[in-house]
């Protein structure tokens, strides 16, 4: 539900010119979802909407450029220095993080809301992520592995 809520979110804010957050949920509900304004507020949040200054004087949203996304994956230099290791296997993606770092780890993963990930699991220094099939979970390693390098 969350997911699709965002997908839909992204999908107004590039096609319409949204000033409010009540907009947004207006937007919504004429498609069927039913929001309060926390819910908004957190979506907005997560999904790094920001808004700028038109030609006209007011303020939209809009969303970050795919290319400020890195391929879809943006850490912090932090998070991207705690890990250790990615490997994948057939759809799970194994992340080792230094001890204690892992549950911040997942937590950008999470913020990520790769349509690919099915699930992810942290515990003190390992982080496990489910994905829909095998080429999702090689991408997604491959994408941290470049990241690690460039960081």
């Amino acid at each position: 539900m969350k997911s699709n809520r965002q997908k839909k979110i992204l999908e107004i804010v590039n096609r319409f010119h949204v000033e409010t957050q009540d907009d947004l949920i207006a937007y919504l509900e004429t498609e069927g979802y039913s929001v309060t304004q926390a819910t908004i507020s957190r979506d907005i949040r997560e999904l790094q909407l920001t808004k700028v200054l038109t030609t006209r004087g007011t303020y939209r949203y809009i969303a970050p450029k795919r290319e400020d996304m890195v391929s879809g994956l943006k850490f912090n230099a932090a998070l991207v220095d705690s890990i250790i290791s990615v490997e994948y296997a057939l759809n799970m993606i194994v992340i080792k993080t230094y001890p204690g770092l892992a549950q911040a780890v997942a937590a950008g993963v999470d913020n990520l809301s790769l349509a690919e990930v099915l699930g992810c699991v942290a515990g003190d220094d390992t982080i496990m992520i489910v994905t829909k099939n095998e080429s999702a979970a090689k991408s997604i390693s491959e994408r941290i592995h470049v990241i690690m390098k460039d960081g």
